[in-house]
Formats: structure tokens, C-alpha cells, sequence
């Protein structure tokens, strides 16, 4: 099943090389899909690499959710549709290049703080504190609390930048900020009991990096 989906998106990134090289109306959806395939296959390589013991099938989170894929199948629902009625719509290449560098930079975040977190970087928030799991501060980790939640954020918004699908582009903003809100005080309370005044310390240093966005709220 691993040689399967690595196959399927390698397939998904040859096809998007082949529409990126083209003329045609599809040349920024080609760039999307080489974006989109490159995110769920680095996303395994890097586990891979930083943490093989949580090595899995859903490591290259193509099964995260059914929301997640709802959203996907949206977005290519509008890029199809708005093709078809407002051509001229997905032919603003500089936009496209903006949400290619918004791609480009969010996956880049999201990666780096995988490899700087090291064997501490996990899918599924962790409940138990392992004798390994230290908190880590260096780094990208020094910028942002949650660096690959940034990365994510901006990356998954940069998609719909590339498309220039304005409805997903609002709604792809709204959900993912909701849910790394959500993600994000979970893992705070989490991080808290595990690491105490130390995490506490360095929530107050650094911000979370997500707008408006704080994180748990503590009571001194």
C-alpha cells in the first residue's frame, strides 16, 4: 500500500510537470498538483527520516480527514467550474506566483520544523511523554511556538492562491484557522503538562505565529 500511494503521487507530480510545461489554461493547475503531490510525499519521507518508529501508512496524510479531502475536491470543483464560465479568471499568472511562493514557502516552514523537531515531531498529538520528548527552541522553533502549523496554514491558503479560487481561498482561511486554533490549545495543554514552567517560559518569549492566535489561555 506504501509502493502504491508513493507511485500515485509520483503519477500526480509527473502529470502536473507535464501541464506546467504547456500553454494550455491547466498550466497553474499543474503547478498545484506538483505542489499538492510534493506535500504528502515529503510529508512520509521526512517521518521517515526524523521518526521511523511513528512510520506509517497514514504518514503521508492523505487520509487525514474527510474535511480535508472535502476541501480538496471543492477546490478543484471551483477551479473547473470558473474555468469554464470566467476563463480569464485562471490567467492572472502574477497571482499564481504569488500563491506558488506562498506554496513554496509554507511547505518549506513546515519541513524545517519536522527536521528541527527531530524524533520529538509526531502526526497525532502525543498524550504521554516519552523519555526522549524534549521540548525544542532552536531554530525555526525560536520564530514561531508552532512553526509547522504556519507552514501548513499559509501553504494550504497558497493553493488556493495559485488556482485564484477567491471562494476557497476565503473559506480554505476560515477552516484552517479554526482548526490549528483548535490543534493548537490542545497540544498547549498537553506541552504544559509535560513540560511546566519551562513551556510556560517560552509561550510567553514566543508568539504562536498564526494570526490571532494565542494559544491556551493559562491562569497565573
Amino acid at each position: 500500500q506504501i509502493a502504491v500511494r508513493a507511485c500515485f503521487l509520483g503519477f500526480a507530480f509527473g502529470c502536473g510537470l507535464l501541464l506546467s510545461a504547456g500553454r494550455s489554461a491547466w498550466r497553474h493547475f499543474g503547478w498545484y498538483m506538483c505542489s499538492l503531490s510534493l506535500f504528502h510525499y515529503s510529508e512520509y519521507l521526512v517521518t521517515a527520516i526524523n521518526n521511523p518508529r511513528s512510520l506509517s501508512l497514514d504518514s503521508f496524510l492523505l487520509n487525514h480527514s474527510f474535511e480535508y479531502n472535502l476541501a480538496a475536491l471543492s477546490s478543484w470543483v471551483e477551479f473547473t467550474l470558473e474555468k469554464i464560465l470566467f476563463p480569464e479568471l485562471k490567467q492572472i499568472t502574477w497571482l499564481s506566483t504569488v500563491g506558488l511562493l506562498m506554496v513554496i514557502f509554507g511547505d518549506c516552514l513546515r519541513k524545517a520544523a519536522m527536521l528541527t523537531a527531530g524524533s520529538n515531531f509526531n502526526h497525532i498529538v502525543q498524550n504521554e511523554k516519552s523519555d526522549t520528548h524534549t521540548l525544542v527552541t532552536s531554530g525555526v522553533y525560536g520564530w514561531f511556538r508552532h512553526p509547522s502549523y504556519v507552514g501548513w496554514f499559509y501553504w494550504s491558503i497558497g493553493t488556493q492562491v495559485l488556482l485564484c479560487n477567491p471562494i476557497c481561498v476565503v473559506g480554505y482561511a476560515l477552516a484552517s484557522w479554526r482548526f490549528f486554533r483548535e490543534r493548537i490549545e490542545e497540544e498547549e495543554i498537553t506541552l504544559i503538562h509535560f513540560f511546566g514552567e519551562e513551556y510556560l517560559e517560552y509561550k510567553r518569549k514566543v508568539p504562536s505565529g498564526l494570526p490571532f492566535i494565542r494559544g491556551v489561555k493559562v491562569e497565573l
